[in-house]
């Protein structure tokens, strides 16, 4: 029998120590996508307690809480923090199998060196600890992101924001740049109720008026602006439902004039509008030279009774199951058709379209580019051991493994970066495993380049 998650946790070959213990463990951060408050980085806050740095915001953990019976106030209500912790730890010591077993231990052992299993018996040794560790400088906000080696991190920022938050940082003797990413969603998905307001918030921020989807453009441009001036690299879409049917600027203009008039919009038409707003925002990221997620197939708010009681993302979301590959392919190749395509990474929620987006991305290509449109990492309900060893699997049969981008950490904790850790892992073993079984050369040197590259290197080379 193994130790619990001891030093070679998940590493089962000589060949997976090797790498990982000489090299992918050593390699720093580059976070490319996360859901960070970059007021609290700047403030440099310093968490209270246990509870409030793991269990706000997560809905992950939010979730798990809820399928063992615990009430809403001790998940997302007012009871006491200790009491929400006790909720949590019960809820841990019976996740057998699930990635917030794994993760919620190793941010144990990599920031407070603890390493008894989480447990009701042991939440009251483990609450004091941590608690005492998390009052002293060394665990600000800033120091948990420096104590994981973080390079760079990009939020997720709406167009409209003013980011005063980043523009603060950049003045700062920070080691950790921190990023805004543009997500203009809320410009995109116009079948939301509150697009109307959102239309005339965008405006103020532009300083121009949007009476049409061409307008809405314009906008949109004027701040992606302003975010490369505050170091913007990233984009980040999430795209549910029919996202891309070709149709010219005067179309489009109809159907942003329609909606902004209160009138109904059929499937086809919606897909017009974002359609038009996408492709024309993919040309503005790829002459920019900034990258362009997609983050497809997450069905939104099923609980509507939750949703009304405690709003978005909060932990009634699933994966979603319909058909777009051919959608897809056509939405890239709008761009591609005039070399305008801007490096791209593809997700999808459900893992059923693995091989379809790990095809995909090789049918674009650019010299000079390693991999210009990515198969992304296994996201979301897709981040655990499994689903990292499928997406693993999958581009390496498909694709091309040593181009890989790597590891994000979609989170909204300030502890999530060991998850980095866990991936590098899963990837070393992989790797040895097929070295062990005679499937590639024993060639360490070679491997542990590539490795390094795979963590962190190659992530760097794309987004920067």
């Amino acid at each position: 029998m193994k130790p619990f998650m001891d030093a070679d946790f998940l590493l089962q070959t000589d060949t997976a120590k090797t790498l990982y213990h000489e090299a992918a463990e050593k390699m720093p951060i580059f976070d490319y996508h996360n859901h960070l408050n970059p007021q609290e980085i700047l403030e440099d806050r310093q968490m209270e307690n246990l509870t409030r740095v793991w269990l706000g915001g997560d809905h992950y953990k939010w979730r798990a809480m809820r399928a063992m019976g615990f009430s809403e106030d001790l998940i997302t209500g007012n009871a006491d923090d200790y009491d929400k912790y006790l909720a949590f730890a019960e809820t841990i010591e019976n996740a057998i199998g699930n990635p917030l077993y794994h993760w919620t231990h190793l941010e144990l052992q990599r920031y407070f060196g603890i390493t008894t299993p989480l447990s009701r018996a042991a939440a009251k040794e483990i609450w004091d600890e941590t608690n005492a560790k998390l009052q002293t400088k060394e665990f600000t906000v800033r120091n948990l992101i420096l104590d994981q080696h973080v390079s760079h991190l990009c939020t997720t920022d709406d167009p409209a924001d003013d980011l005063h938050c980043h523009l603060a940082l950049q003045k700062e003797d920070f080691a950790c740049r921190v990023l805004p990413s543009f997500r203009p969603d809320r410009a995109v998905h116009l079948e939301k109720p509150d697009f109307p307001e959102y239309v005339e918030k965008l405006a103020a921020a532009a300083g121009r008026t949007i009476a049409s989807a061409e307008d809405m453009v314009r906008a949109l441009s004027c701040r992606l602006d302003f975010f490369l001036s505050a170091g913007c690299v990233v984009s980040d879409h999430s795209l549910e439902g029919c996202f891309y049917v070709p149709c010219t600027a005067a179309e489009a203009n109809d159907v942003f004039e329609n909606r902004m008039n209160g009138g109904a919009l059929t499937e086809k038409e919606l897909g017009m509008y974002k359609g038009f707003l996408l492709t024309n925002l993919g040309r503005l990221y790829h002459k920019h030279n900034i990258a362009m997620q997609l983050h497809i197939k997450a069905l939104r708010n099923n609980s509507k009774r939750m949703f009304r009681a405690l709003g978005a993302d909060t932990g009634f979301d699933s994966m979603n199951d319909f058909a777009f590959a051919p959608m897809l392919g056509a939405f890239l190749n709008d761009m591609d058709e005039d070399d305008a395509l801007s490096k791209t990474v593809l997700y999808s929620l459900n893992p059923g379209d693995n091989p379809m987006l790990a095809s995909m991305a090789g049918n674009f290509a650019a010299p000079g580019i390693r991999s210009k449109v990515q198969f992304g990492t296994a996201w979301w309900f897709n981040d655990h051991k499994y689903g990292m060893e499928s997406q693993l699997a999958t581009l390496s049969s498909i694709g091309m493994l040593s181009t890989f981008i790597g590891m994000l950490t979609d989170s909204r904790s300030f502890l999530s970066f060991p998850r980095h850790e866990y991936f590098r892992r899963i990837l070393c073993n992989q790797i040895g495993n097929w070295v062990e079984n005679g499937e590639y050369p024993a060639n360490l040197e070679f491997l542990k380049e590539m490795v390094e590259n795979i963590s962190y290197n190659n992530a760097v080379s794309y987004f920067l």
